[in-house]
């Protein structure tokens, strides 16, 4: 007998709710079974649009974004 058969044939004897119970975990295993896409970088994305960010951009973007919340500009005031 195959394990799919014996499964079979335990389910068959549980009451409807056990049932839905066995059917969820089958789903939860599924899901985990499933293979994910990679993630593409942004890099990747943005290759194509000539689009160059430099560590300078992105310390002068949080620079700005920080501007009146950090002390040494609390002091400066």
């Amino acid at each position: 007998m195959t394990s799919e058969e014996v499964l079979l044939k335990k389910c068959k004897i549980l009451s409807k709710e056990r049932k839905q119970e066995v059917l969820d975990f089958v789903e939860f295993l599924e899901s985990k079974e499933t293979v994910k896409k990679p993630r593409v970088s942004l890099k990747g994305i943005w290759a194509d649009m000539g689009v160059n960010i430099t560590e300078k951009d992105i310390r002068e973007a949080r620079n700005e974004m920080w501007r009146g919340y950090t002390k040494d500009t609390e002091n400066e005031k």
